[in-house]
């Protein structure tokens, strides 16, 4: 009987063994499978002029891509990059011949979308490898304006009887595709999260109002289908303070608005802020500044001194833009929530110094005042000072507009 003790024991320890190198060959397969099902889609790139148009989309795979439409017969070009998620997707306005573009996802590909000037169409598209400094890969696409050779100079036709007229109608063209609808991209920063909780009022904790404003923002703005929007965080997490900046860089955003809940040495100091960046803080964004990306051209011409001019009057641009939306936001909230006495402030916070992107920062009230705290902890009331940020949004951009289209 011992003896055979002994053999079934040994059996359980090899059965044992080897369920184990299954299960740790079943998580070898599962993180292998999850290491090729990652965005794929990291970015698009733009350059060129009227002439020649290069768009660059930076992918963390290498791809295949399928030419749909090249744009030659209606100005839209369709691109399908296999086995690509789009995560999201992204869009932007053009530039040179490529009038804008959307990618978004379309089966087990990511579709890219543009809308070009009239005559242009695709000339080349290639992949290019990791290389030279470059750690992805690179999907090229050439648009190019069509060559005076291309077009055909024929003689005008006699004028025919009008009984021929009809019979011998030429054919239409085909009508050009509506123009690709582009979202404006808002990026919600609740503010803290995680380990860091922020102000402490007597019921509640900063980084908790924060997300729930957040997530009644997203609400609001996501009825309307006018805006993409993405939030920096969706859950009690913490991230960084440079990357809630960098989320914002990579979305693409044409707003960032970080929420937050204040807090004072007196109880009696109550209501809502609007900050901007300061200009003691205006250097610093120095550090957000991608050359490959947004200051690509600038930087092909190696003058620092060109880099230094564009980026000061980007810089100049995006403040005055913030500082407009600033004053929406505190016109809108005004009446709707208690104000501070200067209620609109400048200051160095991190999460506002992208010099891209307008941004401002919203202290929504303080925790540390009972009335702010309550007003704050009741969806309800959240919900009326959202609708009012929603409502300074959609003044900000619907004035843009006015102004674009004079």
């Amino acid at each position: 009987m011992l003896g055979l003790k002994r053999v079934f024991r040994g059996i359980g320890a090899r059965i044992a063994l080897a369920c184990a190198a299954v299960g740790v060959g079943l998580l070898a397969v599962a993180a292998s499978q999850a290491a090729t099902t990652g965005a794929g889609l990291l970015k698009v790139r733009m350059g060129g002029d009227a002439v020649q148009t290069r768009i660059v989309i930076d992918l963390d795979r290498a791809t295949t891509g399928k030419l749909v439409s090249d744009g030659a017969a209606d100005g839209r070009v369709v691109l399908l990059l296999g086995g690509v998620s789009a995560d999201g997707g992204q869009q932007g306005v053009g530039q040179g011949l490529v009038k804008r573009w959307v990618v978004d996802q379309s089966g087990d590909a990511a579709r890219l979308q543009m809308d070009l000037a009239p005559a242009a169409k695709v000339k080349r598209r290639f992949l290019l490898p990791p290389a030279d400094g470059v750690d992805h890969y690179r999907y090229v696409v050439d648009v190019a304006a069509a060559d005076p050779g291309e077009v055909r100079l024929t003689k005008p036709a006699r004028v025919a009887p009008p009984a021929l007229r009809t019979a011998f109608l030429p054919a239409r063209s085909p009508a050009s595709p509506p123009a690709l609808s582009l979202k404006k991209t808002i990026v919600i920063d609740p503010g803290h999260g995680g380990h860091d909780p922020g102000a402490h009022g007597a019921r509640a904790c900063e980084k908790d109002l924060n997300l729930a404003a957040a997530l009644a923002l997203k609400a609001r703005l996501e009825r309307t289908g006018r805006y993409k929007v993405v939030l920096t965080r969706d859950a009690d997490v913490y991230v960084p303070l440079a990357d809630r900046v960098r989320i914002a860089q990579h979305a693409g955003a044409d707003l960032f608005i970080s929420l937050h809940s204040d807090s004072g040495p007196s109880p009696d100091v109550h209501g809502a802020s609007v900050y901007t960046l300061s200009d003691k803080a205006s250097l610093r964004a120095t550090q957000f500044v991608s050359h490959e990306d947004w200051f690509m051209k600038a930087s092909l011409t190696g003058d620092r001194g060109v880099r230094d001019i564009l980026f000061d009057l980007t810089q100049r641009a995006t403040k005055n833009r913030s500082a407009a939306f600033a004053e929406r936001v505190v016109s809108h909230i005004d009446g709707r929530a208690p104000l501070l006495r200067r209620s609109h402030r400048d200051a160095g916070f991190e999460v506002l110094l992208a010099p891209e992107v307008p941004a401002v920062l919203l202290e929504m009230g303080f925790v540390t005042n009972a009335q702010d705290e309550a007003m704050l902890a009741d969806p309800a009331q959240r919900l009326q000072l959202m609708n009012a940020v929603g409502d300074s949004i959609d003044d900000y951009f619907a004035e843009a507009t006015r102004i674009a289209t004079r």
